[in-house]
């Protein structure tokens, strides 16, 4: 995985360092006149530089490495070489990923590592072999190497000449007074030399130099577009096995989450329906032996302890509704939403255009998901109104839940959103919260259609 971090890639583009004023003023020019001094320019010149004596040696080392281990295959000493030049290449792959961080701001990840089913030479040369990740260091050096001679001509050549000529009215009195000529030859053969020797040519000739040197860091830039690419490309980890890393978390946050729940259940039906169910029993237990002396008081506990069933049926209800409620399986979304929009402490309008019923999964997750948001809604917002909207784009079903209420909510900070958030990421979703200080809050949650 590539990413490129910062503003200006993570440095302070300017010359040197500058006081706060300066600084200002020097971010006041366009662009296109800091661009020729500016540290990034700077780097991105020396990264095309540098590329060519790495490249020569990068493929110096795959060329000879692979060209030896073919030749050897004949005998079995082809197969260690083989090996040993592909782990070189992946050693100069992290060389070149180090290089593109420092000078490119561009970061790279490290690739998956090898995976030996046997441990030993064997093991290691067989993994080594069979890794597509050594296989695609050996392309980068192979690729990049005529690639870093034809961005360093370019880049080297556009750079001396525009500096050269934008200087010229500084030193072209070299040429009358050292070389024996009238200044810098603009053309010549047997009877004819035109040079650059007048004001009027010395201003001309400064001024296309300076209009060299202004467009040099752009096309420089534009050279480093394509290192990013190989970099990003050949060198980082593949998007299969980033795709797999993604899963393997997402896995872990499912599990994490599923524990959690459990957790909860067994904490609610222990502190809540199952307390009163056992102080329910001890109830009836004394009812009934004070049934024969006191018939009017063991009446009373036994009417107390009827108030305690309506109370522990009414905490189970809740307890599956939070699970997944049947008014869910049965009647989809639009209803269950409106269920719980009717418990809220603020009035809610519920808005549900769905042209059919999502995959249970997906809509237990929705359920879920504008249920916290509502509780947030009634514990946390202040609001005096909230509305719930959801419908389908193409393949993705799209929640928003709105509130009047005091903002301020942030899903960085470590609360309930964040594990709302961590949820429906893991099962390709996103959470975009929009709460700015005073409100309102916009909430809007995105998870992949399935269809039932």
């Amino acid at each position: 995985m590539a990413t490129e971090y910062g503003q200006g890639y993570g440095w302070d583009d300017g010359p040197g360092f500058r006081g706060e004023g300066a600084g200002e003023r020097w971010h006041r020019l366009p662009a296109a006149l800091r661009a020729p001094v500016e540290a990034r320019s700077l780097r991105e010149f020396a990264y095309l530089v540098l590329s060519l004596p790495i490249g020569i040696v990068t493929f110096t080392f795959a060329v000879t490495m692979m060209s030896l281990g073919a030749g050897l295959l004949i005998t079995f000493l082809g197969v260690p070489v083989l090996a040993a030049g592909l782990a070189g290449c992946r050693g100069l792959g992290a060389l070149e990923r180090t290089r593109a961080r420092g000078l490119l701001g561009l970061d790279v990840a490290a690739p998956e590592p090898l995976r030996m089913r046997k441990r030993g030479p064997m093991g290691w040369m067989g993994a080594t072999l069979k890794s597509g990740v050594s296989w695609r260091h050996l392309l980068y050096t192979v690729l990049h190497f005529p690639w870093a001679v034809f961005a360093f001509s370019v880049a080297v050549t556009l750079w001396v000449t525009g500096w050269t000529l934008v200087t010229y009215p500084v030193w072209f009195w070299v040429f009358p007074m050292y070389a024996g000529q009238d200044g810098l030859q603009l053309y010549g053969d047997e009877t004819h030399r035109v040079y650059l020797d007048n004001p009027f040519e010395i201003t001309v000739t400064a001024l296309v130099g300076l209009l060299l040197t202004l467009a040099t860091p752009w096309i420089v830039r534009a050279l480093t577009l394509v290192d990013r690419l190989l970099v990003g490309g050949l060198l980082g980890p593949s998007k299969l096995a980033t795709r797999v890393v993604e899963l393997e978390s997402d896995r872990g946050v499912v599990v994490d989450t599923a524990a959690a729940d459990l957790r909860r259940i067994e904490r609610d039906l222990h502190d809540g329906a199952q307390a009163r169910l056992v102080a329910l029993a001890m109830d009836l237990g004394l009812a009934k032996e004070k049934l024969a002396a006191d018939p009017q008081e063991a009446a009373r506990m036994v009417g107390a302890a009827h108030g305690e069933v309506k109370t522990a049926l009414q905490e189970l209800r809740d307890l599956a509704r939070g699970i997944h409620p049947a008014v869910l399986t049965d009647r989809g979304l639009d209803a269950a939403l409106s269920s719980v929009a009717s418990r809220c402490t603020v009035p809610v309008q519920v808005e549900v255009d769905l042209p059919a019923r999502p995959a249970p999964a997906i809509e237990g997750i929705a359920y879920f998901t504008v249920s916290e948001l509502l509780q947030n809604v009634s514990k946390h917002s202040r609001a005096t109104r909230a509305t719930v909207d959801v419908w389908r784009i193409e393949n993705r079903l799209m929640l928003q839940v709105v509130d009047n209420g005091v903002g301020g909510a942030d899903a960085s900070s470590g609360s309930g959103l964040a594990g709302l958030a961590g949820r429906l990421d893991a099962v390709d979703g996103i959470l975009v919260v929009d709460s700015p200080v005073a409100g309102p809050t916009r909430v809007t949650a995105e998870l992949p259609w399935r269809a039932a």
